[in-house]
Order: structure tokens, then sequence, then C-alpha cells
């Protein structure tokens, strides 16, 4: 992995550690049992495989054996609707805000993290194809 790859996945991971903590915050807001809540619910689930999977990246680790197919899968949809909400809301901002800077971030790691949730899975599949 080169520097700069490093450094990204490194920024991503402070990012989704943020996104994390907002949404747990949020989270505490409704009521359990209610749909604000248990979305809040699978995007902090999904946050945090994104995370652990950037850790194991970067430690270059195998992750097939920390993670089921149907983990992964489950991460998908929250971490698509979240590009698709912050593209959104970064539409409406003014570049150089605060918030437009902090969106800005979040996509970068979100977009880090898509790919190696999709590759995850893949090597999940490829494994069990072997074993049958």
């Amino acid at each position: 992995m080169d520097d700069s790859t490093k450094i990204d996945m490194e920024e991503a991971l402070r990012a989704i550690a943020s996104m994390i903590e907002r949404s747990e915050k949020a989270q505490e807001k409704f009521a359990q049992g209610t749909s604000q809540y248990t979305l809040q619910r699978n995007r902090i689930k999904a946050l945090y495989v994104a995370s652990s999977l950037i850790i194991n990246e970067l430690a270059e680790n195998d992750v097939t054996d920390k993670f089921t197919k149907e983990d992964l899968e489950k991460a998908l949809a929250p971490i698509a609707s979240l590009i698709s909400k912050s593209e959104k809301a970064q539409k409406k901002l003014d570049q150089g805000t605060w918030q437009h800077t902090m969106l800005r971030d979040n996509l970068k790691a979100l977009y880090i993290a898509s790919p190696l949730l999709t590759k995850a899975s893949s090597e999940i599949n490829a494994r069990k194809e072997q074993t049958e």
C-alpha cells in the first residue's frame, strides 16, 4: 500500500469514527422500535463494519473470517444511502463551510469503504466456492 492510500485510509477512519459518534448521539433521540431508531442502528452497524474493513486493509489482514457474507451485504445499503444523502446535502452548501468540508471528508471515507465491502463479500464467496 502506498503512503497516499495509507493516509487516505487513516483519514477515512477518523471520518467514520466521527460519523459513528454523531449517529450514536442521534439514535439516543429516538425511541427503540421506531423507524428512525432502526435506521440509525443499521447505519452504526454498517459504519463499524466499514471501519473494521479499513483497519484490516491497513494491517493487510484477511477479513474473510471476521464477517459473514450477510454482515457485509447488510452494510452495503446503509453505506450507499449515506453516500446519496451526503452528496445531495453537499450540493446545497457553499464550498469552504465546515459542513461542506465535513461532507467532503465523509464522502471520501464512504467511497473508500464501499469497494472494501464489495471486495470482502467477493472474497467470502470465492472462499466458500473453493470449499464446496
